[in-house]
């Protein structure tokens, strides 16, 4: 397959996972407002940020509002991942290979583009926002549908497939790290309802919350990363999302499954780098973080950094990164760098709280 082709077909669906995903957000995002009537203009803002598009919304709009973040998410031809531009761009890349996908595909791509096209000639606000969004996660939905019905699942569908798993995992990675470090207004809803209902936004987000609650009932921070992390078998999870897309690689490159001829092969071969929460080390960290540190929350995060580690998970073994040590602020710009630094008071404390997590774990079991 000539490589023009195959990244026509590959952006168009990443395209068109994309115009979902936002129109996803969106929708969430205003049944949010209804929980949280008196800030509704802070929690605007993350949905920038998600998007990855902060400094051209600044530019052009200034403070995030409901108002001007829709406009900007959904008919701002000049954002490049506005719903409507995501449409657009996906229905030129699908006219360039119409001789590749089938009828049924570019007939209802075309019928998305016009429904869009319409409703922004028609009005400069939106007067049911609920009601478009969801028409863009249905047509959205039914493309797929289409695609993998009507479509060979031949070299071309492998790109189609890729292109929609990279952007699935892409987004789910983006909501977590929002709500991380950007969604709750301050450390001390950390816990509360208040964050209960953030939580459950995230998985409607990701259109995972009936699913989740299936498996696992009541929220849970860490039970929901680890969802949306580490299931093989829910379809927008980053692990399962990233398997698809390793699936359609090797298949594109006729490489082996156990075998790495690229370097993207290579990379896609990873196992996921996290490690369970459910496990007695984990149970073990936190517990004893919690003797000596009693207002400390623990939660976990994802960092990008590589390190042995990712063996360990190869073996089954959970591992996890992990300093016991109080930092002072002044002191963080000399860790791994100049003139690093610990107190003696911190040393003994660290050392004594790893003492009692290996403890913990070794004890029990009569070791």
């Amino acid at each position: 397959m000539l490589s023009r082709v195959a990244e026509s077909i590959y952006w168009m669906t990443r395209y068109i996972e994309r115009a979902e995903n936002v129109a996803r957000f969106v929708d969430v995002n205003l049944n949010l407002m209804l929980d949280f009537p008196g800030s509704s203009d802070q929690q605007w803002q993350p949905l920038v940020d998600i998007s990855g598009d902060i400094d051209d919304f600044k530019e052009r709009y200034g403070e995030a509002s409901q108002a001007t973040v829709i406009r900007f998410l959904t008919f701002d031809t000049k954002n490049p991942n506005s719903i409507l531009s995501c449409v657009r761009a996906a229905r030129e890349n699908a006219r360039s290979v119409r001789e590749i996908i089938s009828s049924s595909m570019w007939e209802h791509l075309n019928q998305s583009y016009l429904m869009l096209t319409a409703a922004a000639s028609r009005r400069r606000e939106i007067s049911d926002p609920h009601e478009l969004f969801s028409s863009v996660k249905t047509a959205s939905q039914a493309f797929t549908g289409i695609t993998d019905t009507t479509m060979t699942h031949n070299e071309g569908w492998h790109f189609c497939r890729l292109g929609r798993q990279l952007e699935r995992a892409d987004k789910t990675s983006r909501i977590l790290d929002v709500k991380y470090f950007l969604l709750l207004p301050k450390v001390d809803d950390v816990g509360t309802t208040v964050d209960d209902v953030q939580w459950a936004a995230v998985l409607r987000s990701a259109s995972a919350f009936e699913m989740y609650h299936k498996r696992h009932g009541r929220i849970s921070p860490t039970r929901i990363v680890e969802f949306l992390l580490l299931d093989e078998q829910f379809p927008r999870a980053i692990h399962h999302s990233v398997k698809a897309a390793r699936e359609s690689t090797h298949a594109i490159t006729g490489t082996p499954t156990a075998m790495f001829r690229s370097p993207v092969e290579q990379l896609l071969g990873f196992t996921p780098a996290v490690s369970s929460t459910d496990t007695p080390l984990y149970q073990a960290i936190a517990s004893v973080t919690r003797q000596h540190y009693p207002n400390a929350a623990i939660v976990p995060a994802v960092s990008t950094g590589f390190t042995d580690s990712h063996f360990f998970r190869d073996h089954g073994i959970a591992s996890y990164g992990y300093s016991p040590f109080l930092i002072p602020e002044e002191d963080e710009s000399g860790v791994h760098g100049n003139n690093e630094r610990i107190s003696i008071e911190n040393m003994r404390t660290g050392t004594q709280m790893m003492v009692e997590i290996v403890n913990a774990i070794a004890v029990p079991h009569g070791r």
